[in-house]
């Protein structure tokens, strides 16, 4: 046992942290170098001739644009086929081809209709272009034709927000893939990935646990850092994962705002809760629930989840208690009790854990109804799960039926390992049972994950959460049930809002059964043309939660109209829309097929080109301080640094002197989804950055919202 244990506190209690690093945590994938074969794997040799990732991350959310040629080595025509994993909590918002050296952008339609077309194209031998999203774990890209000897360039575009834990954000491109079996996975070519991280919460460290000194990075201030790696060629086998701290109290609530001038607006609204919430010593019950089915013998999940499970054991206090369960088609439970950690104990789970193999089915209900039976009513029960969540849909609406009826002091954890993993599932179980879902990569810094999850355990947890607008009308809000929030690991909320102005912002809830609820005012501005990525990512939020709504009734038929409109409408991939490229303009005008996202993406990429810009001016000023002084040339750079502040909004935010108040009563009707893509993109309008720093008095990114809970809890403890 001690060797596992040890072994394993490398590898993985920290699983299990990433897991409560909140839904974050692990890592956000954000593109793949997938697989790559020719006519359907009936034949033929395509290589990668180079695959360029380019990354820019702006407070907290990631823009990952995959540029790729493919070469055909055959001396005949092929349909390159292209698959890779659905990055978690990612929109894909673009696919672009390069048809006679012009790009040509994409456009969705509903799934069937654009397969239609593509085939008929494919029969003429013409050049179309089809990105569909094959089932919840992988997008699939066919190209047709691509002739002898011929080269292929495309492009992907991702938009995805980070997980964030305890003041750490963390990005994960992930390159290991086995979307179809028994094919080379192997990827040849020129490799580069270079990423802009820009912050308006100063960076404190970065660094790549997965690729350590490979990367090479240059800090230009304390708000903006660049990291980049490339390699000549060669295998393209593990995921690459990056790191960057941030210096401030994990405390306070943060908006960003999108708005077109004469429309509704978009936010994201982020809740922390951080060090107010003061560490509980009491001891608490647990039942590790791991997955040893035949899928989790592949890409090694059974591995990396077995050292999880024993890194957590070893790290469990001594008035905690603990059962260790293994299932496939049925569950096998180690100690037919709850036991202390004891050394005793810890050694016959390590010899447990030691035989156990993978094989046969997954049937995860009757697990779950094992380790509900173990729920103390004087003590908190928590049931952590290892699995890849591949289980048959019949067993998943059985399952969200077992969340409502499990013991209401037990929480359910849920572990991901890998690439292969039914995100939908895992997070649904979790979230519905006030618990949080975590998905770990192999490259990932599993000892700091680890102490994550106790971090979370031993805090009390806000519950039961509400925020009030004030007079403000908001909309369509996602989640609509507030999650409950844990130590160090944020909760974003996305919405929709109407009317403009500073308005204050209420949240309450419960912490260990007492009430509580903190206000600050919060700007929503009229327009905002610096962060359109929130209209897809919002689109993303709501047909992620049509589909989990409808899998848990058992019948998505009542939900697919709805999510092929928001997909057509705000141009994002889902299992019932696709992309679809053809060669010109005409061949769109000849289908009838609006040209939605090429207006869209020209709005997105002239936002990024003004992001760009000013990280190019903080960069240029960061380079002139190397030389020689020229007082002059400084002062120009500083002035295109700053000229344009940061799109954050945070609490306690105020105009600062001479910038124009907003009109609380100018109101603008709701257009219907997917309108603001027929208007021009709206001039370039100055960024507001307000903030409130509580220990200085000066200008900072901290909210009020839970500075009162220390006090409160120290109150309480009187």
């Amino acid at each position: 046992m001690k060797q596992i244990l040890s072994k394993t506190g490398k590898w993985l209690m920290a699983a299990l942290a990433a897991l409560l690093m909140a839904a974050p945590l692990t890592p956000a994938p954000a593109g793949a170098a997938g697989l790559l074969i020719a006519d359907g794997g009936f034949g033929g040799r395509l290589e990668i001739r180079s695959h360029a990732a380019s990354v820019t991350i702006n407070n907290g959310i990631a823009v990952t644009r995959v540029s790729q040629v493919f070469v055909n080595k055959e001396n005949r025509q092929v349909e390159a086929l292209y698959t890779f994993p659905v990055p978690k909590h990612a929109s894909v918002s673009n696919f672009s081809m390069w048809i006679g050296g012009k790009e040509m952008v994409g456009e969705v339609l509903e799934k069937k209709r654009a397969r239609e077309i593509y085939d008929s194209y494919k029969s003429r031998r013409r050049d179309p272009g089809l990105l569909e999203q094959v089932d919840y774990k992988t997008f699939e890209m066919r190209i047709f034709p691509i002739g002898p000897g011929a080269e292929q360039r495309v492009e992907i575009t991702y938009y995805q927000e980070l997980d964030v834990d305890h003041d750490q954000a963390t990005y994960v491109y992930p390159l290991a893939t086995v979307t179809r079996p028994q094919i080379d996975a192997a990827v040849t070519g020129a490799f580069s990935i270079d990423l802009s991280i820009k912050s308006a919460v100063p960076i404190a460290a970065v660094g790549s646990p997965s690729h350590g000194d490979a990367f090479v990075v240059a800090r230009h201030s304390d708000e903006y850092v660049q990291a980049g790696l490339e390699t000549a060629g060669g295998s393209l086998a593990r995921d690459v994962v990056f790191n960057y701290d941030l210096s401030r109290p994990n405390t306070g609530i943060d908006l960003i705002t999108a708005r077109l001038p004469g429309e509704d607006g978009y936010f994201c609204l982020t809740l922390s809760a951080g060090e107010d919430l003061a560490k509980q010593e009491t001891g608490m019950d647990y039942v590790f629930v791991l997955d040893i089915s035949g899928s989790m013998a592949n890409d090694g999940k059974l591995l990396v989840s077995k050292d999880a499970v024993a890194a957590f054991i070893a790290a469990l206090g001594e008035a905690d208690r603990f059962e260790l369960m293994a299932f496939n088609l049925s569950p096998e439970t180690l100690f037919k009790r709850l036991s202390p950690a004891t050394d005793q104990m810890r050694e016959a789970a390590g010899q447990f854990l030691a035989a156990q193999r993978g094989r046969g089915g997954t049937v995860l209900s009757a697990a779950m109804n094992t380790a509900y039976q173990y729920g103390d009513p004087d003590r908190r029960l928590n049931v952590v799960v290892l699995s890849d969540g591949l289980t048959e849909q019949a067993e998943r609406v059985k399952l969200i039926e077992l969340i409502r009826s499990r013991p209401s002091n037990a929480r359910v954890f849920c572990i991901g390992v890998g690439n292969e993993v039914n995100r939908p599932l895992l997070e649904q179980i979790a979230r519905q049972s006030g618990g949080l879902a975590a998905f770990v990569s192999g490259g990932d810094d599993f000892e700091r994950q680890a102490r994550a999850f106790r971090r979370k355990l031993t805090r009390p947890v806000a519950t039961n959460l509400k925020i009030d607008f004030g007079g403000m009308r908001v909309y369509d809000l996602e989640p609509a049930t507030l999650p409950s929030l844990y130590h160090g690991a944020p909760a974003r909320i996305y919405g929709r809002y109407a009317g403009a102005g500073e308005i204050q912002v209420t949240l309450s809830g419960d912490i260990q059964g007492a009430a509580m609820s903190q206000s600050a005012p919060l700007l929503f501005p009229d327009q905002d043309p610096n962060n359109p990525e929130l209209e897809r990512m919002w689109a993303w939020r709501r047909v992620d939660a049509l589909l989990k709504q409808a899998d848990a009734a058992g019948d998505r038929t009542g939900a697919i109209d709805e999510i092929v409109r928001l997909g057509e409408a705000y141009s994002i991939v889902t299992e019932y829309t696709s992309f679809l490229v053809l060669e010109n303009d005409a061949e769109y005008q000849r289908w009838k097929i609006d040209r939605k996202n090429a207006l869209r993406m020209e709005r997105d990429r002239a936002a990024q080109q003004r992001l760009r810009e000013r990280l190019e001016a903080i960069r240029d000023r960061a380079v002139t301080r190397l030389g020689p002084p020229d007082p002059e040339a400084e002062a120009k750079m500083a002035r295109a640094a700053d000229g344009k502040a940061d799109p954050r909004h945070l609490a306690s935010a105020r105009p600062e002197p001479g910038q124009p108040q907003m009109d609380p009563s100018q109101h603008s009707r709701s257009q219907p989804s997917g309108a603001q893509q027929d208007r021009p993109a709206p001039p370039p309008a100055p960024e507001r950055r307000q903030g409130f720093d509580f220990k200085a008095g000066g200008s900072g990114p901290v909210g009020p919202l839970f500075l009162g809970l220390a006090w409160w809890i120290r109150r309480r403890r009187q």
